[in-house]
């Protein structure tokens, strides 16, 4: 298609290449049927995951709270000795390698060893195992981008906005990734205490280290830039990678699976918290276009895609809209009906009565076919005239037969559709017969009403 546009615009070096799409247009048929397959299953997995979604939050924040604790708890206790945090008792070790890096400013090494479990935990290393975890699944569901767009997040991408009234509001803005498409997203309180959060741990000892990252998709190295999620890895610094990301939050619901049943074979990805982070938005108010510029979408229909309807809000939005539909009728129009009315409605349920059986048209409707009942859809036949129908065939076959005797061509494409159409009603009359016995239609009963009338059916 790039070239066939090139070659439009400028044919001579282009037009040879040029040569039509080699993909033929039956092997695309049902392409639109399995798209729709393909959403209904991604809205149906966000409905899945947006009620454990509050668990997960709370799993990570525990975790990263108890680790925290612990590691201030342990930091003050000298080597060596015992001490109690939330009713478990612990010792500090006092190991060559812990007297070694015990004063290390950047990295010290706090070990203790659990007095029940005989388990030595490295703290400094949970502690920060359990915050990198925390802030994956904090800035995910809470900005709503993409994995590569959260490991290329730098301290340039946080700014501020004042507005007229001096109000200042914190932005984040979010590198072209995907869409070639910068795009910024303001950022509530939650998510800038978690980001400044992500900015003290690196800045306690100067500046955010500059680091190249590599790029996966365009296979290069990029320049060195002060990312928010870098971590020291040994004696290497690294940027994060996708991988990390994901492994990380995969580990958080395994955990979470072993004591709540509904986490069990389920886990989250990043892209999860993308789509509910757009469901979120959608559902609660938020025009369509607004979500979109948010999540860099170039196209509503794509946003489209990313939300999930819930039955709840199909049932909220459509009693919303009925409300407003009944405000904006006349409201002479909900008053009580005068008898002529009452009488004008009535004899409209007797004139629907016909030989055949009834007329289901609507109310303050005339008869559309002129009173030619066989060929109209509205005829209810009852089935106590069936005979009644074999005589009118019957009539109709003599018919037939006399006007292809005259040659009436026209007569004869006439009766054949009355016939058509009578063989039909005969047929779902025929169903009505055949419909026997007693049918349950789900309805609850009172136990005693039920108890008397199974009763007196018996009877």
């Amino acid at each position: 298609m790039d070239i066939q546009s090139w070659a439009l615009e400028e044919a001579e070096p282009w037009r040879r290449w040029a040569a039509p799409c080699p993909i033929p247009p039956h092997d695309l048929r049902g392409f639109a049927e399995r798209r729709r397959r393909i959403t209904e299953r991604m809205a149906e997995r966000v409905r899945q995951r947006q009620p454990l979604l509050p668990r997960l939050v709370a799993h990570v924040e525990e975790r990263y709270t108890a680790a925290r604790d612990l590691l201030e708890a342990a930091r003050s206790v000298p080597l060596g000795d015992r001490f109690t945090h939330q009713g478990r008792g612990y010792e500090r070790m006092d190991k060559r390698d812990d007297r070694r890096h015990h004063d290390d400013p950047f990295r010290p090494s706090i070990r203790v060893r659990d007095l029940q479990t005989e388990e030595v935990r490295h703290l400094v290393v949970e502690e920060e195992v359990a915050f990198w975890e925390w802030a994956y699944v904090e800035v995910l569901r809470q900005t709503g981008i993409r994995v590569e767009e959260l490991v290329e997040l730098t301290h340039l991408s946080i700014r501020q906005y004042q507005r007229a009234n001096g109000e200042v509001i914190a932005l984040l803005v979010v590198a072209p990734s995907k869409s070639d498409r910068e795009r910024v997203i303001p950022m509530s309180a939650e998510l800038f205490h978690v980001v400044a959060m992500i900015v003290r741990r690196h800045t306690v000892h100067g500046p955010v280290a500059l680091l190249p990252r590599y790029d996966g998709h365009e296979r290069t190295w990029g320049e060195p830039m002060p990312y928010l999620f870098q971590r020291q890895i040994g004696t290497v610094r690294k940027v994060t990678s996708t991988g990390t990301v994901l492994g990380a939050i995969r580990r958080r619901c395994e955990a979470l699976g072993e004591t709540d049943p509904a986490f069990r074979n389920l886990s989250f990805t990043p892209h999860d918290f993308r789509r509910l982070f757009a469901t979120d938005l959608v559902n609660n108010g938020l025009p369509i276009h607004i979500g979109a510029a948010l999540l860099g979408h170039m196209n509503l229909q794509t946003t489209r895609g990313y939300v999930a309807v819930f039955n709840e809000d199909i049932t909220r939005h459509y009693q919303e809209f009925l409300a407003r539909r009944r405000d904006l009728r006349p409201s002479e129009e909900y008053r009580a009906a005068t008898t002529e009315e009452m009488n004008e409605f009535e004899e409209h349920f007797d004139k629907r009565k016909v030989e055949l059986g009834s007329c289901g048209r609507p109310y303050g409707t005339p008869c559309q076919h002129e009173h030619a009942c066989i060929r109209c859809p509205m005829l209810h036949v009852n089935p106590k005239m069936l005979p009644r129908l074999q005589e009118l065939e019957d009539d109709l076959l003599q018919r037939r037969q006399h006007a292809i005797a005259e040659g009436w061509l026209g007569e004869i494409e006439g009766i054949d559709l009355t016939l058509r159409f009578l063989n039909e009603k005969r047929d779902q009359a025929d169903r009505l017969t055949r419909v026997t016995g007693e049918v349950e239609l789900g309805i609850p009963w009172v136990r005693d009403s039920r108890a008397n009338a199974k009763q007196q059916h018996a009877n």
